[in-house]
């Protein structure tokens, strides 16, 4: 009897230890197994036609605290029940130009409480282009994509998609929506520049296709954007339609190269842009997303690609446009074309109900249907999903922001600087002691003019050149950096450039970095740009008019700025504004770590593509202490 009862107790505690197990997600390398097809075909079986079409959509979910019974979140598990809706995009609330950005806790007990309330696992997707710490503090920064490129190693890119992955899965988040594959061959692109690995085919798709196996050993869902390729435009398609030019032949050299090597290492999924491309679609009120012989044909057909195709944004001006007399039918149009997401709809129940009707009416076949639905159930299956849906918070603290992770996104940034121009008089500059300790509120260093810094960004308040103020400071503490935008910039002129004729060395640190729909007054609409705004770009010149030997320009993103300004004489780019990549352009400026990064794009009437003065360290950093102390906060 005793030795029955103690064989219950182990056989009990057994059953209780493996489905503690089973109680939260354990994310490994993305696999579909047998028990995981057999559910996803089972549970499709299940599914009514309503159910179905709301697999389908993908909404906003914006990460913040949440009171179960607050009309926010009542309202996101309303439409869910309502639309059957199968997956979510996990952003932060934004008022431009400020992105408020969440804490992890925060993000990963709104989605664990999601996944509570849903019928079927939940897919949650995320834009992670520079890393978790995009939308949530405390993750590991890195730089843009193409601080990848001037670096130069496939290695980095691995790492990158390896930790954004587990800091990603940690929080909730399965799937981001990155790697970016276009290939950026125009300087005047507003809206892809920094966020492509560069401009050469090959070495773009060897990084994209670095980030895919990282990414996916750890367990998470990628995606190769934006098809066929949105590296060679000038429109924003968040406000309007663009359009790719380049006849077959280019398309075949420049743009898919990228998207072929994605396949080849496993990309879950592509996203289809909102682009017109007369070379492979003749009609054209028909964006790349809407068009079968884009997605159905080339995609899939011709590029042999199996996975889960997903529109870019269906709110986005590039499509809206096209179906502002009927916007549920933009969403029929990119399903009957082939894509099987529909991303972030205009107008949720419009569009959910005009699927529905088409697929009641035989226009949208249930085997397309059912085929895209299979699609996205085994995606959740191969994640696991259907043993497991809910993440332990209680790992957060061991997962997110690890010390090694953040070393290495600082190592990026600082290996991506590229020297383009130096006239050898003015670098390395000259550090003038540190700020000493003293008591709190009670520290006061005067300003001087010896070393002027000034902050050129559209909006002084946001985090632009703060910790780059923190870097220069602690290496000349009495340095004067002066913040200005386009709104200021003319009222402030004078004094800047009296302050520039009295310093011993200038920076001017440009921040421009493409920003999806920022809207700027022209002459046909609403336009974006990437170069800096006149009244910045007049005191820019005016400052290089009367003190360019003394001036180092960096450009903290884009790096075509140079080509504005021929008379630039020391320029050093960092394609990046992350936190991370403001310390290393100044460690550059101070000699204090080796200059080796060469450019991934051509900058017109300026230097070409693999140019870049390489500079050995000259003096040896004072230990760590303005390392990483900025960087972590980003």
């Amino acid at each position: 009897m005793i030795r029955t009862l103690a064989v219950f107790i182990l056989l009990v505690s057994a059953t209780v230890s493996s489905l503690a197990k089973e109680r939260y997600q354990h994310p490994g390398p993305i696999y579909l197994d047998h028990g995981g097809e057999k559910w996803a075909q089972k549970t499709l079986r299940k599914l009514s036609l309503e159910e179905k079409v709301g697999q389908l959509f993908m909404v906003w979910v914006r990460a913040e605290f949440l009171n179960v019974n607050s009309p926010e979140y009542l309202q996101l598990r309303d439409s869910m029940s309502k639309y059957h809706i199968g997956s979510f995009a996990m952003t932060v609330p934004w008022e431009p130009p400020f992105l408020y950005r969440s804490e992890p806790y925060e993000a990963a007990e709104l989605l664990n409480r999601l996944q509570q309330d849903s019928k079927l696992p939940l897919l949650f997707a995320a834009d992670f282009e520079r890393g978790v710490t995009m939308r949530l503090r405390g993750a590991t920064p890195f730089p843009h994509a193409m601080a990848f490129g001037a670096a130069g190693k496939e290695d980095y890119a691995k790492a990158f998609g390896r930790i954004t992955a587990e800091e990603a899965r940690a929080v909730g988040v399965h799937w981001n929506f990155f790697p970016d594959s276009d290939v950026n061959s125009n300087p005047a692109n507003p809206i892809i520049n920094t966020r492509s690995f560069g401009e050469d085919p090959e070495q773009v798709g060897d990084l994209v296709a670095a980030y895919i196996r990282g990414a996916r050993a750890a367990g998470m869902m990628t995606t190769a954007k934006h098809f066929p390729g949105h590296g060679d435009t000038a429109t924003d398609s968040h406000l309007s339609v663009a359009q790719v030019t380049g006849d077959r032949a280019r398309l075949n050299s420049i743009e898919l190269p990228p998207f072929r090597k994605a396949i080849a290492a496993g990309v879950d999924s592509v996203m289809v842009a909102h682009v017109t491309v007369p070379a492979l679609e003749p009609d054209p009120n028909r964006v790349a997303t809407t068009s079968p012989a884009i997605v159905s044909d080339l995609l899939k057909h011709q590029l042999g690609f199996q996975g889960i195709v997903v529109t870019d944004a269906l709110d986005m001006a590039g499509l809206t446009r096209l179906y502002s007399a009927n916007i549920g039918r933009a969403a029929v149009d990119a399903f009957k074309a082939g894509s099987d997401l529909l991303l972030i709809p205009a107008d949720l129940e419009a569009s959910y109900n005009a699927v529905l009707e088409a697929a009641r009416s035989g226009e949208i076949p249930s085997a397309q249907l059912d085929a895209s639905v299979l699609k996205l159930l085994k995606a959740k299956a191969a994640l696991r999903l259907d043993k497991a849906r809910m993440v332990d918070v209680d790992t957060l603290p061991e997962i997110v922001g690890k010390p090694e992770n953040l070393a290495l996104g600082q190592q990026i940034a600082d290996d991506a600087i590229t020297l383009v121009r130096d006239n050898g008089k003015l670098l390395p500059l000259k550090q003038s002691g540190t700020v000493k300790n003293g008591l709190p509120y009670q520290q006061v260093v005067e300003v001087h003019n010896r070393v002027v810094a000034v902050v050129l960004s559209d909006d002084v308040r946001t985090e632009a050149g703060r910790a780059l103020e923190q870097a220069i400071k602690a290496r000349v503490p009495d340095a004067n950096v002066i913040y200005v935008d386009p709104r200021i910039a003319n009222l402030m002129s004078d004094e800047i450039l009296k302050a520039v004729d009295q310093a011993e060395s200038v920076i001017a640190a440009v921040y421009v970095v493409p920003t999806a729909g920022k809207a700027i007054p022209g002459s046909n609409g609403p336009t974006n740009s990437v170069a800096l705004n006149d009244a910045s770009a007049t005191l820019l010149q005016s400052i290089l008019d009367r003190a360019a030997a003394k001036t180092a320009v960096l450009a903290m993103g884009n790096p075509y700025v140079a080509q504005d300004f021929p008379a630039i004489q020391n320029y050093l780019c960092t394609f990046s504004n992350a936190g991370i990549s403001e310390i290393s352009a100044v460690k550059a400026l101070f000699g204090q770590i080796a200059i080796r990064g060469h450019l991934p794009v051509s900058i017109p009437h300026i230097a070409q593509r693999g140019a870049g003065i390489e500079r050995p360290a000259q003096i040896a950093q004072e230990g760590s202490q303005y390392a990483h102390t900025t960087a972590a906060k980003r």
